[in-house]
């Protein structure tokens, strides 16, 4: 497979063939941006809302709202590709995503989609080569870039931060990186992958993690511990908050009687789904009345769960799965449910349990990741090992007998997105203007 020369130089930076700005990744006093205007930041992500994927990670999308509300932001959203992908109709998503347009505008922000190229199929021996190829997918927009920005952001730790490292470098800036979940729990952690993704955490000016376990995590990676803040992602509560549970199943069409139990997330393995799915007969039958199981969102075990769903009967549970679908109706299939769960494998700090806990449900969720330090155990959800079925069983069983207060819930929710993105500027600030700007304990 050839790809264009421009790739083939990426990779040559992913081993650091420019220099960076400075041994501490901080701008020089000349280049810095004048801290009585706005902060200048250059998104870079592989995962963002676009014309053939709106609903392309949500929280992303609201955080650069509120972003963009304190600073100034443009993001840097690769589309994948490979030789060919537009020959194949609508049958890959590569396919498709070519009917993307190059430059976007989002909730007013600027967004870019230059094409990435990849390896469809790179499996854990193969993945660090995406990153350099990612790199090399972005090299055209840098003439475009320069100038412009104060700080590069990496959004998730690969291949994000990998290649926005490289790009920064390129561009004179310093560079920060944000981790989640699968990105540092999963992927960051393959043997192909962890060297860059090491060599990216020790330059980089900030790191930020979800939730307190994730900041440790990236600290032992390699992320200077002075330079490493908990960043908590935010709620928009102007669309999560308490709402009729009877008024929103009719708006949904869901059962008006008996339980509805409400799963939002990637229908993958990897967040619990089969457990969720072998726990849902032992709970039908111990709840003595019509049990409903609403799995929103998609990915690889949507196909499967379709045709469970399909053959299931009253009695066993009912199985709906409506795919994905916009915040305002997220937040109605929140409502509608008596509980939400989310048994995750490993997670970071997941912001369904946030939109859940600001809608007054309370959650059944694995104890992972920042989960416990968000659920308070008995008072606004119950926590069990992860990939336990029988815990997992009892655990929504308990929580579908008591009764729990919604008000008090909704309470232990975190803060907005505006101020979760006002803590991120602060921190951005200080990592390119020095510790002048650095943010009160």
């Amino acid at each position: 497979m050839q790809f264009p020369a421009y790739t083939r130089m990426g990779a040559s930076l992913m081993v650091g063939a420019i220099p960076a700005c400075n041994k501490n990744n901080t701008l020089n006093p000349q280049a810095l941006h004048q801290t009585s205007q706005a902060l200048r930041v250059l998104w870079v992500t592989r995962i963002f809302p676009n014309r053939i994927e709106p609903l392309a990670c949500p929280f992303q999308r609201q955080q650069l709202a509120a972003l963009s509300r304190q600073c100034e932001v443009e993001v840097l959203a690769a589309i994948p590709y490979y030789p060919g992908a537009g020959l194949l109709g609508e049958r890959t998503r590569p396919a498709r995503l070519c009917a993307v347009p190059d430059r976007d505008e989002i909730d007013g922000i600027p967004v870019s989609h230059p094409r990435a190229p990849y390896l469809p199929g790179a499996g854990k021996l193969l993945a660090a080569v995406n990153a350099p190829l990612y790199l090399g997918g972005l090299l055209p927009e840098v003439p475009r870039l320069r100038g412009r920005f104060d700080v590069v952001m990496g959004a998730f730790l690969y291949p994000d931060a990998c290649a926005a490292a490289a790009l920064a470098r390129l561009l004179g800036l310093p560079y920060a990186v944000k981790g989640h979940g699968t990105d540092v729990n999963v992927v960051a952690q393959w043997p192909s992958v962890k060297p860059l993704v090491r060599a990216a955490l020790r330059r980089a000016a900030a790191a930020f993690g979800v939730s307190r376990p994730m900041v440790d995590t990236l600290v032992e990676m390699g992320a200077p511990a002075e330079r490493t803040a908990l960043v908590m992602n935010g709620v928009n509560r102007s669309v999560f908050f308490p709402q009729d549970k009877l008024e929103a199943r009719r708006a949904l069409g869901l059962p008006e009687r008996g339980r509805v139990i409400t799963f939002v997330g990637t229908l993958a393995a990897h967040k619990g789904v089969r457990e969720l799915l072998a726990s849902l007969d032992d709970v039908a039958s111990a709840a003595g009345e019509p049990t409903c199981l609403v799995m929103v969102g998609d990915g690889p075990e949507r196909h499967a769960l379709e045709e469970e769903a399909a053959r299931r009967t009253e009695a066993a549970g009912k199985l709906v799965i409506p795919g994905p679908r916009p915040l305002e109706e997220v937040a109605r299939y929140m409502a509608a449910g008596d509980v939400v769960t989310l048994p995750s494998h490993a997670e970071g700090t997941p912001n369904v349990i946030l939109e859940a806990l600001a809608s007054g449900r309370p959650v059944v969720a694995t104890r992972v990741g920042g989960i416990p330090d968000v659920i308070e155990n008995g008072r606004t959800g119950l926590l069990v090992p992860p990939e336990d079925v029988p815990a997992l069983s009892a655990a929504l069983i308990d929580a579908l007998t008591r009764t729990w207060d919604e008000q008090e819930i909704a309470a232990a929710a975190p803060p907005s997105w505006d101020e979760s993105a006002a803590r991120l500027r602060a921190h951005l600030e200080r990592a390119v203007f020095g510790d002048s700007l650095a943010l009160a304990a």
